[in-house]
């Protein structure tokens, strides 16, 4: 599920997916239950490869700073509700990368935009705007579709 949200498609997610498990064998050792969970441990290098995939063959474009962008934007629940998993993943696949990926990190990774921005090489400022827009995206999407 965490790959198909940071990809265009299901080859993209399972190439991503591939590496992903690849690089929790080679580092397994890392791991630390004292630290955490094994699957919030795994999950976090898998989100990190779907980043370093991103990086490396679909370049990651953000949009400048909006001084002022309000993340006031959220969806309404009772519309959300009516959507079922995979429709939703459909859905965030269609946004820009950029966008895709701050509102993945933030809405359903729980990154804070200081870790997005440090992770992603942008502003904090940034991220919240890439938020933003990915919100009011989906929301017209959704609205319109459902």
């Amino acid at each position: 599920m965490i790959c198909l949200r940071y990809a265009r498609d299901k080859s993209e997610a399972e190439d991503i997916l591939q590496e992903g498990l690849i690089q929790i064998f080679q580092q397994i050792k890392k791991y630390d239950p004292a630290k955490g969970t094994f699957a919030s441990w795994s999950a976090r290098v898998i989100v990190n490869k779907a980043l370093e995939y991103l990086r490396k063959w679909r370049r990651l474009k953000f949009q400048e700073d909006l001084d002022g962008m309000q993340e006031d934007l959220i969806l309404d629940n009772s519309i959300v509700e009516d959507i079922s998993a995979k429709e939703l993943i459909k859905t965030i696949q269609k946004l820009p990368t950029g966008y895709q990926v701050v509102f993945n990190m933030y809405t359903i990774e729980g990154y804070s935009h200081k870790e997005i921005a440090e992770q992603l090489g942008i502003s904090v400022g940034t991220s919240k705007s890439q938020l933003s827009k990915a919100k009011k995206i989906l929301r017209n999407w959704i609205e319109v579709t459902f």
